[in-house]
């Protein structure tokens, strides 16, 4: 989200972590005030954070159901975004895809195995690596899984830059419906972006974080739901950010 400042001063646990940083320096001045910002309210709210029963409701409302059977009929391209690289040293380590780009490139073969249209990968230069994303993901989906790619764009480093970038390739193209590849919690903000960029976005479906199963242990913080309610709180912010921008 260029322009905008980094999320991760807004969001769990680094924007909880600096607000009660900023209570406990407050307590040189004001030391009850102080003290219920940073043992009250910020604790309070990681410690809410970190609950898988919070963590999953805030999933539910990001996560998109997609239905048992969409319809694919009018869908000409198949569009995966990348998700992330870990980043080599640029000479004996290289650079390799992340955790989520490597999911959404599994997701994208599969679609490609189901409906057999030209595959797109989207994917520039993040977070200082020397190698585009999509060029891991091209690399991955033809050596990996045998699956042709068409398209590799890799100028794009936000969401709204993948939308606009791909649009740009597949419009000239006579293609206006695509099936678009990514995490269930980062399907709303993309659906949104590609349909403003001109593309009618058909989503894959993908196994959605969300799972309403009450157990004892949904009351037990953990790493995990504490990730969840980042990745929830990052999509809503990133999305309410795009439609005043976009």
């Amino acid at each position: 989200m260029q322009g905008l400042i980094p999320t991760d001063f807004l969001l769990p646990p680094t924007g909880l972590i600096l607000l009660a940083a900023a209570g406990a320096w407050l307590t040189l001045w004001h030391p009850r005030v102080g003290l219920g910002i940073a043992m009250i309210v910020a604790t309070s709210l990681l410690y809410l954070a970190a609950l898988p029963a919070v963590s999953a409701r805030m999933m539910e409302d990001v996560e998109i159901a997609v239905p048992d059977n969409p319809d694919f009929a009018a869908a000409r391209a198949i569009v995966v975004l990348g998700g992330g690289v870990h980043r080599g040293d640029g000479e004996m380590v290289p650079d390799t895809l992340g955790l989520w780009s490597l999911q959404r490139v599994y997701f994208g073969a599969q679609a490609y195995r189901r409906l057999r249209l030209k595959v797109a990968v989207s994917g520039g230069l993040v977070g200082g690596a020397h190698v585009s994303e999509a060029s891991l993901m091209k690399a991955a989906l033809e050596q990996d899984f045998a699956v042709p790619v068409s398209w590799a764009e890799d100028g794009s480093r936000t969401t709204w830059e993948n939308a606009r970038n791909t649009a740009e390739l597949l419009k000239p193209l006579g293609i206006g419906t695509i099936v678009l590849v990514t995490h269930a919690w980062h399907l709303r903000r993309a659906m949104w972006a590609f349909e403003r960029a001109g593309l009618h976005a058909v989503p894959w479906p993908t196994p959605r974080t969300y799972d309403d199963t009450d157990r004892l242990d949904d009351y037990v913080p953990s790493t995990g739901a504490l990730l969840d309610s980042y990745h929830a709180l990052h999509e809503a912010i990133g999305l309410a950010y795009y439609r005043l921008r976009y």
